[in-house]
């Protein structure tokens, strides 16, 4: 990177034929009160536990789980079982937006330990091992990391359906996802890489929990094959997108904004889209992935409005 892309303001990028500064201003993703709502309670149930769970322990999960967060993940579980069965499909796929968070919390709290990312802040607070220690934010990723699968095969019903979704939820988070893609990205740590092993480090380790929350949605709902592919590739399409815009943020953001420190990609000799693109191309590209998105899930119609609106949201965010 060069030292003035550092100096650029942030710009927004476009979606879905629309420019994305028509959009509000609002740094908060436009997503429906009630269902917030419904995340947010689901999620406070699922991080109490009994007696035999440590109080610092409990604490810190929660304090890593329910901390304030745009919560994209749930969203896309609860708007693709929507889009699939109607509103009525939401409180079935509930427990799969509880345990999708979980994941995302998890991988976080680890990501951020010295050995991995080294992060002290996160979402405008200290970092778990920072407030706790390091030792306490493993065993709450390990917590959450298998809390999630609980509440999958005790709310996903019937039986058949919960064992999709753990076995699609296990997938994501696995080796050859989320967990691989987290390897390659640590190993390609002052490095020179190309964008197609780029592209591949961030399908894998941004994309595969946004794919995964599209296609849990769907099977939560029963919806068919037709729709879990029109979801998954919505969500192929969003998480490169968003990941694209995160890179931006690091290099043109501000961080009482986006709530953690910026330019350290730089500092641990990351390769980014910017830095292999540049930025003003960045974002040209993350606006076609938002363009693209929306058109995968035109064969919805009008319940898949909500999808469109998140999709925008990515685009513009600065947070």
């Amino acid at each position: 990177m060069t030292a003035c892309w550092e100096r650029e303001e942030a710009s927004p990028v476009t979606c879905c034929s629309t420019p994305m500064a028509a959009a509000p201003t609002s740094d908060s993703p436009p997503l429906d009160a009630q269902r917030s709502e419904q995340i947010e309670t689901a999620l406070r149930r699922w991080a109490q536990f009994d007696a035999n769970c440590p109080a610092q322990l409990g604490e810190a999960i929660r304090y890593s789980l329910l901390a304030p967060g745009k919560r994209l993940r749930p969203h896309l579980v609860l708007l693709a079982a929507e889009a699939c069965g109607g509103a009525v499909a939401i409180e079935q796929a509930l427990p799969a937006a509880v345990a999708v968070e979980m994941i995302h919390a998890y991988s976080l709290v680890h990501d951020d330990l010295p050995a991995m990312d080294d992060d002290d802040l996160r979402r405008g607070r200290p970092t778990c091992h920072k407030q706790f220690d390091e030792a306490t934010a493993i065993l709450v990723g390990d917590a959450l990391l298998t809390r999630a699968f609980e509440v999958l095969a005790i709310g996903i019903q019937p039986g058949e359906r919960a064992a999709r979704c753990c076995a699609l939820l296990a997938k994501a988070a696995g080796p050859e996802a989320l967990v691989g893609g987290q390897a390659d990205d640590l190993a390609a740590e002052f490095r020179h890489i190309g964008l197609e092993r780029l592209q591949s480090i961030h399908r894998r380790k941004t994309g595969a929990l946004f794919r995964a929350s599209l296609e849990l949605g769907a099977v939560a709902a029963d919806g068919s094959a037709e729709q879990r592919q029109a979801l998954v590739l919505f969500g192929e399409k969003l998480g490169h997108a968003f990941q694209i815009v995160d890179d931006l943020l690091d290099v043109s953001g501000n961080e009482a904004n986006v709530g953690k420190r910026i330019g350290k990609d730089r500092h641990r000799g990351k390769v980014t889209y910017p830095s292999l693109l540049g930025v003003e191309p960045s974002r040209q590209r993350a606006a076609e992935l938002i363009e693209e998105a929306c058109q995968a899930i035109d064969s919805f119609g009008a319940a898949a409005q909500p999808l469109r609106e998140l999709a925008e949201f990515v685009g513009r965010r600065s947070r």
